[in-house]
């Protein structure tokens, strides 16, 4: 191949690759999306010992967050299947995955949030646990991109009301969101 041909494909080729964006930083290794406002996470420890393990999921002292914990309960998501898009008014969710890997995806439409506009995803997994809170009034979606079934820990701010739910819901290929989940099942 010639010189003038190299440096043609060389071009061609560049010209329609996409570069990669920053996904990790030298300090940390990781490097976590930009979260709608309000919403923020917790590492969580697990301390071994000879018999298992134990890990704290939410303590009312750490300065997490200052709204009650009147319910918990454990949900399950198997691979390949997306719950969402979803969206409360009255109160938060804070998820704990326990085991699995979960995306969870989020949109924020609050004209008033610094992060309107914002679509932001998160990797949730059981080997790096941690505890995330989901604000009022934004969207999300639950993705799981794991081969078993996701397990999740939801700590919300306020119990369910059976009779009058505080949940909203979009079909999960909506037009309103900028997200596809490509090859996904599921629904809300």
């Amino acid at each position: 191949m010639n010189e003038t041909m190299t440096k043609n494909l060389l071009e061609l080729t560049l010209g329609s690759a996409i570069k990669d964006k920053q996904t990790t930083t030298l300090q940390t290794g990781v490097m976590d999306p930009p979260m709608p406002e309000g919403m923020h996470y917790r590492a969580a420890r697990p301390i071994h010992d000879a018999r298992g393990h134990l890990i704290e999921i939410f303590d009312t002292r750490w300065d997490f967050h200052n709204e009650p914990y009147p319910q918990s309960y454990l949900s399950t998501l198997r691979p390949g299947v997306v719950k969402g898009w979803a969206l409360h008014k009255l109160h938060e969710d804070r998820y704990f995955v326990v085991a699995g890997e979960l995306e969870l995806v989020t949109f924020d439409p609050r004209p008033e949030s610094k992060t309107y506009g914002l679509l932001s995803r998160v990797m949730l997994t059981g080997d790096q646990p941690r505890i995330i809170n989901i604000p009022r009034f934004v969207w999300h979606a639950d993705h799981n991109v794991g081969t078993t079934d996701a397990v999740i820990i939801n700590l919300p701010t306020a119990p369910f009301d059976h009779a009058n739910p505080d949940k909203y819901r979009l079909p999960i290929d909506t037009p309103l969101i900028p997200h596809r989940f490509d090859g996904a099942t599921g629904g809300w």
